[in-house]
């Protein structure tokens, strides 16, 4: 439910990209294999903490900077939450984790368009809970919050009313170390077999799927998408494309600014042999991209 909710919010934001600063060029590579109506991004943050917007959108890779969108600090792990907008104005929310205090925010930004240009007049961070230190990696689909931290995987409620996570759920205690990047997908199955699916990346190179048990999270399986080739990768996003529903868009970034764009023409399978794309080649992306 909340991928949905977010490709139709990120199709409502698309006109916000006038005034922004934007380096948009045909990508390279791997055109072909994903269709033009597709498109995803990630949000990321330089070190003078300028949020950036990462985005590849019809054949076109760019970036999107709006003035005044400088949170303070750069998160050492990130997610979004919410966002909606028209032509004039947006709203999002997202979770951040401060990388000295531990202490996970919401931040909460408010952009309008002003003489033709949009800014970002407003930015606030709200402390939800202490006890975030040393997380990598935030996962979220409502109403749970993921967090890799060291070898472990912990899931939490999040509050409809005050937007707090609960106590968390520890759900396993080894294995998460190698685990590079997460996103949350989609749920899926009924009742008692209720599932919560993640895709992300390893240090082994695999793509891989898992599905939590929503009622048991610590009922956990795995599937092994693509074997190898995604190890280099710190970033990975999933987006929509607007006239291929079933399928959808990975944007996967290193470290270094390297960027790569694959197509999964269908995302429900547990299948990775329909998965296609490849390198966009060096975009000079090295801000701290996180993944949504």
């Amino acid at each position: 439910m909340r991928k949905t909710f977010l490709a139709a919010a990120a199709a409502a934001l698309a006109v916000a990209a006038t005034g922004a600063v934007v380096v948009a060029r045909p990508s390279v590579a791997a055109l072909s294999d994903v269709p033009k109506d597709c498109q995803v991004s990630t949000a990321a943050y330089r070190s003078d903490l300028q949020r950036l917007t990462y985005t590849y959108n019809g054949g076109l890779v760019g970036t999107k900077a709006y003035a005044g969108d400088k949170l303070g600090w750069v998160p050492s792990a990130h997610q979004q939450i919410g966002a909606s907008g028209d032509d004039t104005v947006f709203r999002s929310t997202e979770f951040a984790v401060h990388p000295i205090d531990g202490y996970l925010y919401k931040v909460s930004r408010r952009g309008e368009l002003v003489d033709g240009g949009w800014k970002v007049p407003e930015v606030t961070a709200t402390r939800l809970k202490s006890g975030f230190g040393g997380t990598r990696i935030l996962a979220y689909g409502y109403p749970y919050l993921y967090r890799v931290t060291g070898s472990a995987l912990y899931r939490y409620t999040v509050d409809s009313a005050t937007g707090v996570p609960s106590a968390g759920v520890r759900l396993a205690t080894t294995g998460w170390s190698a685990v590079n990047t997460l996103v949350y997908e989609r749920n899926g199955g009924t009742g008692a077999g209720a599932v919560d699916v993640l895709i992300g990346t390893n240090s082994a190179g695999q793509l891989k799927e898992w599905k939590i048990n929503r009622a048991t999270p610590t009922q956990i399986t795995s599937k092994v998408l693509r074997s190898s080739g995604w190890a280099p990768f710190t970033s990975l996003s999933t987006g929509f494309c607007a006239d291929h529903p079933a399928g959808r868009p990975l944007l996967a970034i290193t470290a270094t600014g390297r960027a790569s764009v694959h197509f999964d023409a269908n995302k429900t399978d547990g299948l990775g042999t329909d998965i296609k794309g490849g390198s966009l080649g060096e975009l000079g992306w090295t801000a701290k991209a996180y993944g949504q």
